[in-house]
């Protein structure tokens, strides 16, 4: 790398690092220095091809998915988080409760797959399309939108304090195959 490109690679990182590690934390489920080493990673991986790269910000994030596809896919033991007794049930009124809320959603987050929080992260944080999630990783639409669905109602289950986020309340109605959710204003 020529010293411009070196120039310019330092400037990319110090700017957009904070940044793409919270895509880290988010992909890896919470763990800071599991997602500090997949950023590091694929920087590394992006530092060698810099002078080649048009869009940087694209190709890390690329490379950043493509990095955590292929932890997962190794199949890795995965850390359970267990815990005594259910977390209590808390309304965001305050920046405690807040923070409180944050600490659910990364928990809850932690104990999905990699791949159902990958797709989470990608639909919802990164805010990309179906089409997008399904190129990114490599598999259909369809596949996408069903493990969002399951995801989401994975999530749903694992912290049921998250329903007092949103101006709607969502309620589970018992049938004989699957539970319809019902959205009611």
């Amino acid at each position: 790398m020529d010293a411009q490109a070196d120039e310019t690679f330092r400037d990319f990182v110090a700017n957009r690092s904070s940044a793409l590690l919270k895509t880290a934390v988010l992909l890896s489920g919470g763990d800071r220095h599991g997602a500090e080493d997949l950023l590091q990673n694929a920087l590394i991986k992006v530092a060698g091809r810099w002078n080649r790269i048009e869009e940087p910000e694209a190709y890390v994030r690329q490379v950043l998915y493509r990095q955590h596809i292929s932890r997962w896919r190794l199949k890795w033991p995965r850390r359970e988080l267990s815990v005594a007794t259910t977390p209590e049930v808390s309304t965001p009124a305050d920046a405690a409760s807040a923070a409180e809320l944050r600490l659910v959603m990364r928990g809850a987050l932690a104990r999905l797959t990699a791949r159902q929080r990958t797709v989470l992260v990608l639909r919802y944080f990164e805010d990309l399309p179906e089409a997008d999630v399904a190129r990114i990783l490599g598999c259909s639409v369809g596949t996408v939108r069903s493990t969002t669905h399951r995801s989401l109602a994975r999530l749903r289950a694992l912290a049921p304090e998250l329903a007092a986020l949103g101006p709607a309340t969502v309620e589970q109605q018992p049938s004989q195959h699957k539970s319809p959710v019902e959205v009611r204003p």
